[in-house]
């Protein structure tokens, strides 16, 4: 019992508690006091807020201090680094210059100090490829004429030339017992007898002998000669034809040109290598400005040429083939700025040369030339190509010599080279002592082969105790060849026949070389084959001919009348069929209303059902049809082959 009691008792002290919860609530107060207090709490919480923003801006502003303070002290940082940065660079170049100082110390005292090779081996080895590229830079650049195949005025010192000849001391000139050589006495076109001096008709002991003593004064004057030919035109009454006297061939112009102008003109541009404008005007100043040829005569003088003397150089060349030694060697020409070849074939004695301009070198450019077909010794630089023809072979010695030289200089630690030229040198001379023999001494040849081969041998355990240098290996390059080709170096030694040299070539070259200087560029390969084939037969002209200038003269004339000759009686002919045809098909364009006619006939048979093979009407018409177009067509032809022969007959 005692439980339930305290139980309902408790609930009713409850139940008086909430009523007066429920009792505040409904009044209002509660509400009040909760709003109160939340309003106090809510000021504390915005105080709190504006304490922390007032916080928050006091941090921001510490923060921009110290990020300004941050920026200011990087930039003076930055400034400093690159303040040291820039001394350290400095020094860095003033090391590097101390290091370049040093090293070229260090290599003059590499002999004193070999122990310290092997402690700095790494930068021995920089240094060496270092020497290296020096090496090949400076062999570059001191390549000229005299230790390469580089000719003396591509040279880049152009220094004068050396002959190479050892110095005797002696003076220049004639030396006591030499012969004299006096100027040529010419044939007198006029004779002066000097009076006799004033002493001689004062003293009468002096009496005239038998002696006479002449002296000549040799001159020159160009004078121009021109020769008119005038022809009455005759007319007929009648007819109005006009007809006049046909003049000499040769004469078809207002103003002609015979071949002793030609023959200048070609001689000037082509043999003495005289650029046209030159030449041109040297004519001109020489006539008193009364000769102005035109540029376009000049440069159409050598196709001209070249297309008549072609007889000459099928000889020429059946002659080279029959050489028992070929000279042949190739240089670069220039057609329209773009590169093109010339190769050169000559005999030993110069007598017989023909020039071929190619597009391409190699077995392209060897075609066509003597070379491509030749069975003889064939005398060339180290060509690979020309070893491909011919029955033996005889290098150049002069270029070898040259590439020796650039060993010596190159590579002068060596000694087979300097050896090896010596070598070479004193079989040149032995060769030229005995020049005129059969054969030269055996045993004397024997012993130079033995020397030679000793030399090379030597050279062998050269490059093997000192490997060549990866930036300069002519030198070895050398060895290798002169091992491979010892025939080909030695040939000379066994047929007398056989020069030591390829000047020849080169000499017939350098001819056309002077010619490519002035013109500097040919606007045609076609351009080139002229001069070539002119120049080929000049040289054959002027070894048979003592006045080249007459017998060029000559070869002009003769050859100009040939062609007047032959073309004249042509152009007559294909005049006349001309003429003939075109009557021919104005008659019969007359026909063509018969043509017609047999062509309806024929039409209208086929309707009527006959075969065209039974129509005899459509033969007729298909022949007055067609007959005047042929004979036109034949007149036309006919007129275009007498224009040509009529331009060309002169």
């Amino acid at each position: 019992m005692g439980k339930p009691f305290e139980y309902i008792g408790a609930l009713q002290c409850e139940n008086r508690i909430l009523r007066k919860k429920v009792a505040d609530h409904e009044s209002g107060e509660r509400f009040q006091q909760i709003q109160m207090e939340h309003q106090k709490v809510l000021d504390e919480y915005r105080r709190q807020i504006k304490r922390l923003k007032q916080t928050i801006e006091n941090l921001r502003k510490d923060v921009r201090k110290a990020w300004k303070w941050c920026e200011e002290a990087y930039e003076d940082a930055l400034k400093e680094l690159n303040a040291q940065m820039k001394d350290l660079e400095h020094a860095l170049k003033k090391a590097k210059r101390m290091r370049f100082a040093a090293e070229q110390r260090r290599d003059q005292a590499l002999s004193e100090v070999a122990g310290l090779r092997r402690e700095n081996s790494e930068l021995k080895d920089q240094l060496e490829k270092t020497e290296g590229q020096n090496k090949k830079l400076l062999a570059q650049l001191n390549r000229d004429y005299e230790n390469s195949s580089i000719p003396s005025s591509q040279s880049r010192n152009r220094r004068k030339i050396s002959n190479n000849r050892e110095r005797t001391g002696r003076k220049p000139g004639a030396h006591p017992g030499h012969a004299h050589h006096g100027r040529k006495k010419q044939e007198a076109t006029q004779t002066v007898h000097l009076p006799a001096p004033k002493i001689v008709a004062e003293d009468p002991d002096f009496k005239k002998t038998k002696k006479i003593i002449t002296k000549q004064l040799v001159s020159i004057e160009m004078i121009l000669h021109v020769t008119e030919y005038q022809a009455d035109v005759y007319r007929n009454s009648k007819t109005g034809e006009k007809v006049h006297a046909a003049f000499p061939a040769g004469v078809v112009d207002d103003v002609n040109y015979d071949g002793s102008i030609k023959s200048l003109l070609f001689l000037l541009n082509t043999d003495c290598a005289v650029s046209i404008d030159k030449s041109q005007r040297f004519l001109s100043d020489l006539t008193g400005g009364k000769l102005k040829i035109s540029r376009g005569m000049i440069n159409k003088l050598c196709r001209e040429f070249s297309s008549k003397t072609e007889t000459e150089r099928k000889k020429i060349f059946a002659d080279l083939l029959s050489c028992p030694v070929l000279h042949t060697d190739c240089t670069n020409a220039r057609v329209n700025g773009e590169s093109a070849y010339v190769f050169v074939c000559a005999s030993s004695d110069e007598e017989k040369v023909l020039y071929f301009a190619r597009e391409k070198k190699g077995h392209e450019g060897v075609k066509g030339t003597v070379t491509e077909d030749f069975r003889g010794i064939l005398v060339h630089d180290h060509e690979i190509t020309f070893y491909h023809y011919g029955s033996a072979h005889q290098e150049c010695l002069a270029h070898v010599e040259r590439y020796l030289k650039d060993s010596m200089e190159n590579e002068s630690s060596l000694t087979w080279n300097r050896r090896m030229r010596e070598l070479l040198q004193r079989m040149i001379h032995y060769r030229k002592e005995h020049t005129g023999e059969a054969s030269l001494d055996a045993q004397t040849v024997a012993g130079f082969e033995t020397e030679y081969q000793e030399i090379l041998d030597k050279a062998k355990e050269e490059y093997k105790r000192n490997e060549p240098s990866p930036y300069y290996r002519e030198g070895y390059n050398l060895y290798r060849r002169m091992q491979e080709y010892k025939t080909e170096h030695l040939l000379f030694l066994h047929d007398m026949r056989v020069p030591t040299t390829n000047n020849t070539a080169e000499r017939c070259l350098r001819d056309y070389k002077r010619k490519q200087t002035f013109a500097m560029t040919f606007r045609s390969l076609e351009s080139i084959e002229e001069l070539c084939h002119s120049k080929g037969v000049l040289l054959e002209v002027r070894k048979n001919n003592p006045n080249i200038y007459t017998a060029v003269m000559f070869f002009v004339s003769i050859f100009s009348g040939l062609r007047t000759i032959i073309y004249t009686p042509l152009s007559i002919a294909f005049h006349a069929v001309s003429f003939v045809a075109k009557g021919i098909g104005y008659i019969s364009s007359f026909g063509l209303i018969a043509g017609v006619y047999y062509l309806y006939q024929s039409f209208c048979a086929f309707k009527s059902g006959i075969p065209f093979g039974e129509i005899g009407e459509l033969n007729k018409a298909v022949c007055f049809i067609i007959f005047p177009f042929v004979a036109y067509l034949v007149s036309y032809v006919s007129r275009k082959i007498y224009t040509y022969f009529e331009e060309n007959a002169y």
